[in-house]
């Protein structure tokens, strides 16, 4: 639910978001937020907004290439946005895109469990997320 109730007559939108973790050595279980993805239906809305602190990451993980790590973030970016440079999966509709960005994957960048909830603003709620979950 939103932290702000609504006014009067303002509608509450469903959303589901995923976290992006950096996973580094999925064997051991650790990770570091880096991002959210949040997809509106009603909103007509597929987002992702992230941030690495390159100092707590590489103080949790010092051989990893974080410059790796933020092209990665960068093409869930461009699937989000429907970039060209995404491939076949930003061709796709907004579900279909989502559906793409949550499936599990054996990677460095991992999306965490599905969330959902409802809001006024689902950008801003997506700004909330990330500096409460990220940040």
């Amino acid at each position: 639910m939103p932290e702000h109730a609504p006014g009067p007559g303002t509608d509450l939108l469903p959303y589901q978001y995923v976290v992006m973790r950096c996973v580094p050595r999925v064997e051991r279980e650790e990770f570091v937020n880096v991002g959210v993805v949040i997809y509106s239906q009603a909103a007509d809305l597929l987002q992702a907004a992230w941030h690495v602190d390159t100092d707590r990451v590489r103080a949790l993980f010092p051989d990893l290439d974080v410059t790796r790590l933020c092209d990665a973030l960068g093409f869930v970016e461009g699937v989000c946005a429907g970039d060209d440079r995404a491939g076949a999966a930003a061709t796709q509709s907004l579900g279909q895109r989502f559906g793409f960005l949550k499936a599990p994957r054996s990677t460095v960048l991992q999306p965490g469990p599905v969330h959902g909830g409802l809001t006024v603003d689902p950008r801003a709620e997506l700004e909330r997320l990330v500096e409460r979950l990220v940040r």
